[in-house]
Order: structure tokens, then C-alpha cells, then sequence
């Protein structure tokens, strides 16, 4: 299987139900500790390491924060997020 080159991540939104928020990420050159490749939003401020299985290790990229884990949904290559 081969690695995706971006995701969509979805965030719950904190207890009130109303769905989640969605953020692209791109595959870096980086390498998260546990293997696996790190991914990045265009601001650089979330970062996430993912694994081939899927599963989301959020990495902090500044003090102070305490991200929850996502779910990850991969994309195909190029177009918009949306798959066009």
C-alpha cells in the first residue's frame, strides 16, 4: 500500500454535537517518533504523524498544547480536497 499524500482530518467539536471540523494536511520530508510520516497544514501549525493503518499521533508545535486525536481520511493525489 503506498503512503498518502494528504489527509483530511476531522476534529469533534467539544460536546455540542454539531459535527466536526475538517483540515487538509501534506505529507513533509519529516518523520514523527514513531515511524511514520508527519504531516502538516499549510500554516504549519498542526502537524500529525500517521500511520499506513491510520491511526493520528497529534504533534505539538508550540507550548502549551494538548491536541486531541482526529480521525483520517486519505485523499488521492492532486485536485481539491473535496476528490474533484
Amino acid at each position: 500500500m503506498q503512503t498518502p499524500d494528504r489527509y483530511r482530518l476531522s476534529f469533534a467539536r467539544g460536546g455540542t454535537g454539531d459535527g466536526a471540523d475538517e483540515v487538509v494536511v501534506e505529507r513533509t520530508a519529516s518523520v514523527g517518533p514513531g515511524g511514520n510520516p508527519v504531516y502538516c497544514d499549510p500554516t504549519g501549525i498542526l502537524r500529525a504523524e500517521i500511520s499506513r493503518a491510520g491511526e493520528v499521533r497529534m504533534l505539538a508545535s508550540g507550548g502549551y498544547q494538548t491536541p486531541r486525536p482526529p480521525s483520517a481520511e486519505p485523499l488521492p493525489r492532486g485536485g481539491s480536497p473535496e476528490g474533484d
